[in-house]
């Protein structure tokens, strides 16, 4: 292997190990539930006020879950892209 694809794998296993270190933060039903994601697209909490919470109305709840964990995997693939883009144009070149 070349030195220039040994430097781009270097740099692309730093740039997955920042992603692990990432953490994205969303909330939905005004703060009713809180998601922390990781760069790597995992769950790392779900938090849930319950004073915000009816529990009459637990359908809303489940929209409000549902709502927080699209935007929040959406905000961290678009990190998680942001930190892959500029090591994208070497990949060309390591045959993968």
């Amino acid at each position: 292997m070349a030195f220039d694809q040994v430097k781009m794998l270097n740099k692309l296993r730093k740039a997955q190990s920042e992603l692990k270190k990432e953490v994205i933060e969303v909330e939905a039903g005004d703060g009713a539930v809180v998601i922390q994601v990781t760069g790597e697209l995992k769950i790392k909490s779900i938090k849930i006020d319950p004073e915000q919470v009816d529990l009459e109305d637990i359908s809303e709840l489940e929209h409000w879950i549902e709502i927080a964990i699209r935007d929040g995997l959406a905000k961290a693939q678009e990190v998680a892209a942001e930190k892959m883009k500029p090591l994208m144009g070497g990949l060309g070149s390591l045959g993968l």
